[in-house]
């Protein structure tokens, strides 16, 4: 039986395996939305004007934030391209907090409180999403999961290189290999 392995190396989830591994988008989805839950809990441990009273409320909060993510903020983009422009695309912190402002006050249980808190709460939460999605990978597109230098089926090396950092796939029929 062959087993999937994942390890966490140099930063990075690396897979120690023959097939490459089946992600769905429910289960990314599911991913990057515990993701964001944990980067909201991270800006109300830090910041001292955002408060979550339990980890339902920042799921819940999570939720909000990428559904207004995903509807609104393409639509604010564009209708502010020209001070985002000028700006040199720090408005978009703006944009972000507006977001973090709108999320608390549909969801009971999490409150931002104040401009400053709600600006840095949008960095906090921007810079902890982006680092934690840098570890996890998205296996559903190809070459974006990782495998350790040399590693790799039919390499013809047996130890590790520094020019080996990504995977070579090709679609033979309905399969990747």
């Amino acid at each position: 039986m062959n087993h999937k392995k994942f390890r966490f190396e140099n930063g990075r989830f690396h897979y120690y395996g023959s097939q490459p591994p089946q992600v769905t988008f429910l289960g990314l989805l599911l991913a990057k939305w515990l993701i964001l839950t944990v980067a909201v809990l991270a800006a109300a441990y830090l910041i001292e004007n955002i408060h979550v009273t339990s980890f339902f409320a920042a799921l819940f909060g999570a939720a909000a934030i990428g559904f207004l993510n995903m509807f609104f903020k393409p639509i604010l983009l564009i209708l502010t391209l020209p001070i985002n422009i000028m700006s040199l695309g720090l408005f978009t912190f703006i944009i972000n907090a507006l977001m973090l402002k709108m999320a608390s006050g549909i969801i009971p249980g999490f409150d931002v409180i104040g401009f400053w808190s709600t600006i840095f709460g949008a960095i906090t939460i921007s810079v902890v999403n982006w680092f934690l999605n840098m570890i996890v990978a998205d296996t559903t597109r190809p070459g974006r999961m990782r495998r350790p230098p040399g590693s790799g089926r039919g390499s013809g090396r047996s130890g590790p290189s520094d020019s080996d950092e990504t995977i070579d796939l090709s679609k033979h029929g309905d399969r990747w290999e």
